[in-house]
């Protein structure tokens, strides 16, 4: 076990280790500096540019930037339905699976488009390779998307004074190939060397030890898995995602997905910090979602590692901890880890079944997703910690007596109340989501595994992956129905392009305003105490919107265990 716990620790300082040159890149790329991938890129850049006419020396400002982030995501989507509606009749489709019924194709283009992948269907039975292929594409650009509005903020603070933020296109381009493409590439290399397919072949036949004859999906599996952790997208190639031993055939390979999970979101913290030339606010950023991760990742860790003591109580070996819905190659203390990374950073991989965790464990993969501003997503994990700094600002502002500004910008009625609607969206669309479901059982009642309190979590937790662009589940739930399909899929909308229109909107606002330069009056926002104050804020307003509704369901839950 003491084998396992450094494999974890070695995953999460390699990770920190790596981001932070990562995010010296990255910056670099963001301010148009000479990389090392120009002369690979710049040339498939250019004629991209050429052949759509897209002039990216036209800076936008931050509502054009908003128009064009909402046109091109409306245009993948009306392809997408198209796509998964008629793949039965589509090359690429060695097994004949069918196409998708128009609720299941709703669900499924919007949730890829909005990078959550909340997946209603059985990746190898419910896509063909064309499918699957449509979804890895919009793996990359819903990524690109988050990383392209998440560099809008870093405009409006690196320049004093402006309107012009720089160009959508030339951001949502340079974050696929010279960010996303290179990092999934050297995954997929090592995946493919671990023991994951890459194929276009259909079934392959193969003969168990017992004699048995089975068939077994196979496909291009090496090259969807590595985006969909880079990304921090989470959609399975197989039903059972990265519990799948050709998704993730070892423990090597369980650490290198981690790895690429967690990397760019730490190091898009990092980037932050470079390229407005502020390292001290970038680092404060970093603390407050770490000592957040760790509050949450070291209770899981221990809670599976030591499994259900009502279990070792009967004299039944319990020795290999909380076991039921994990693989054993991998072992619950790593399962325990991935399961708070996937819902910290809003990937919604799993390694192991959610459902089947303690009581507790599922509370704080929960509470990953309603918090959702630890690390986060790619690009929109920043974005959404944003939202708490300016209320922080305007609180501390409040308490000392000070007009509330943030790095050299006053923070006004017009950004405070755009923050306020911001950070009461996700716990609207979550609480009342699961409210209507239980309010409906003749919708609901049918699809639940369990009854009682961990049955409320399961729908709990449904709408809470949605609205946090997760993508995970209490895979107990049935949840590819009408009801499941339509209702996920309005909050998925609303989930992904309000919580980024709204902060990008506050950056742009700041932006337009005049400089006021830093005097002995001035708060300091890259301060530990600052950053107290921003973590605090983050916990009363997830404690005041959730707590009643966990209550409810896993802590509930585990009370009646005792």
């Amino acid at each position: 076990m003491n084998t396992e716990i450094l494999g974890i620790i070695v995953m999460f300082t390699l990770s920190v280790l790596l981001a932070i040159p990562l995010g010296k890149y990255i910056a670099k790329v963001y301010a148009g500096e000479k990389t090392l991938l120009d002369p690979v890129f710049n040339p498939v850049e250019r004629i991209f540019y050429r052949i759509s006419s897209i002039n990216i020396q036209s800076d936008m400002n931050w509502k054009q930037h908003m128009i064009a982030l909402l046109t091109i995501n409306m245009v993948w989507f009306l392809i997408g339905m198209l796509i998964l509606m008629t793949q039965g009749s589509l090359p690429l489709n060695p097994d004949n699976n069918p196409g998708m019924s128009p609720d299941l194709a709703f669900n499924t283009v919007i949730s890829f488009v909005v990078n959550c992948n909340l997946q209603h269907y059985s990746g190898e039975t419910g896509l063909s390779y064309l499918g699957q292929f449509w979804l890895m594409f919009l793996q990359f650009v819903s990524a690109g998307t988050g990383m392209a509005a998440a560099v809008v903020l870093f405009r409006a603070f690196r320049d004093k004074s402006t309107s012009a933020l720089g160009n959508f296109y030339d951001y949502f381009v340079r974050s696929c190939t010279r960010i996303l493409l290179p990092v999934s590439f050297i995954i997929a290399i090592i995946l493919v060397f671990e023991g994951t397919p890459m194929t276009f072949e259909g079934k392959d036949t193969m003969t168990t030890l017992q004699g048995n004859t089975v068939e077994v999906s196979t496909g291009p599996v090496a090259a969807f898995v590595p985006i969909k952790h880079v990304g921090t997208n989470g959609g399975g190639f197989f039903g059972v995602n990265s519990a799948h031993p050709f998704e993730n055939p070892s423990y090597f390979s369980n650490m290198v997905e981690m790895v690429g999970q967690l990397i760019i979101p730490m190091a898009m913290i990092f980037a932050f910090g470079h390229f407005i030339r502020r390292k001290k606010l970038s680092r404060m950023i970093f603390s407050v979602m770490t000592v957040g991760f760790l509050m949450l990742a070291i209770p899981n860790i221990n809670m599976e590692t030591n499994g259900n003591q009502a279990i070792s109580a009967m004299g039944i070996d319990n020795s290999l901890g909380a076991m039921e819905g994990k693989e054993i190659r991998l072992g619950a203390p790593a399962s325990g880890f991935w399961s708070i990374v996937t819902t910290v950073i809003s990937t919604g991989s799993v390694n192991a079944m959610h459902d089947s965790s303690m009581a507790l464990s599922g509370m704080n993969e929960l509470l990953a997703m309603m918090i959702n501003s630890f690390y986060g997503g790619v690009g929109v994990g920043l974005l959404n910690f944003f939202i708490f700094i300016i209320l922080a600002v305007f609180i501390s502002g409040l308490m000392v007596g000070r007009t509330p500004e943030f790095l050299g910008k006053k923070v006004e009625a017009r950004e405070i109340k755009i923050a306020m609607i911001i950070a009461l969206l996700h716990p609207l669309l979550i609480l009342v989501g699961t409210a209507l479901a239980a309010a409906l059982p003749q919708y609901t009642a049918a699809s639940l595994n369990n009854p009682g309190f961990h049955g409320l979590s399961e729908m709990l937790y449904e709408y809470t992956s949605a609205s946090a662009n997760n993508g995970s589940g209490f895979e107990g739930l049935g949840d590819n129905t009408v009801w499941w399909n339509i209702s996920t899929g309005f909050v998925l909308i609303l989930s992904r392009f309000l919580p980024i229109i709204g902060p990008v909107a506050i950056a742009g606002l700041l932006a337009e305003k005049k400089f006021i330069p830093e005097g002995d009056g001035t708060l300091k926002t890259d301060t530990a105490t600052f950053g107290l104050m921003t973590f605090a804020v983050i916990i009363i307003v997830a404690g005041l919107s959730f707590f009643p509704a966990l209550t409810l369901g896993p802590i509930a839950e585990f009370f009646s265990m005792k």
